[in-house]
């Protein structure tokens, strides 16, 4: 069954925490490593060509991004991380607002960890996950530009990171597949945010 989306609007852009809207409805946010596709990905969920801004230039994303659907929950666009070509101090900012918004933000109902499908697993990626799953931060694991690969290359690079992460953790976060190009990957993700709404309670209630 196909899901619609009615209506999706920009509610701002925050440059810290405190500046975020109300966390009243439930949260998913979106991060990567800069140039992952994440714009991208948003828009072609949202069904909305120009809703998040892309960009040739990596790292354009500075600020968190609120975007609330239906009134009833909100898609989030995080700062890219792991971008060489800005100054240490930028990427340390960066990496603190990321963190500060995981660990602090009551409503974030799960945090959708891009990848980008054509590598193998790197090591920011890795710490990243290690960090999440010490913090027991929910998330998962969306691998992007999946039609840059053959079929057979996909299931490698699918299987590469399933032993890489096996090796640390016990259980496997849910996997997501998803390609602008070829139409791939918007009903699991939305299925997936429509469930988990309905399970949805604030971090500071439970």
């Amino acid at each position: 069954m196909s899901i619609t989306l009615n209506e999706i609007k920009f509610v701002k852009s925050s440059p810290d925490l405190k500046s975020c809207p109300e966390d009243d409805l439930p949260e998913y946010a979106f991060v990567g490593r800069s140039n992952v596709g994440k714009s991208s990905l948003i828009n072609y969920i949202a069904g909305i060509e120009k809703l998040a801004k892309t960009s040739a230039d990596p790292g354009r994303t500075r600020l968190i991004n609120h975007f609330i659907v239906d009134d009833s929950w909100y898609l989030v666009d995080l700062p890219g991380y792991g971008y060489a070509k800005i100054s240490k101090s930028e990427r340390v900012k960066f990496e603190i607002l990321i963190k500060e918004y995981l660990l602090d933000r009551n409503s974030l109902a799960c945090l959708f960890l891009l990848i980008d499908c054509r590598h193998s697993p790197q090591k920011n990626d890795l710490e990243f996950m290690q960090w999440l799953g010490e913090k027991g931060i929910p998330f998962v694991i969306c691998f992007t530009k999946t039609d840059k690969l053959s079929k057979s290359q996909l299931e490698k690079s699918l299987t590469t990171y399933s032993q890489t992460l096996l090796e640390s953790w016990e259980t496997l976060p849910e996997f997501f597949q998803s390609s602008t190009l070829d139409n791939k990957g918007k009903e699991e993700i939305l299925k997936f945010i429509g469930r988990t709404n309905k399970l949805f309670k604030t971090r500071s209630s439970i």
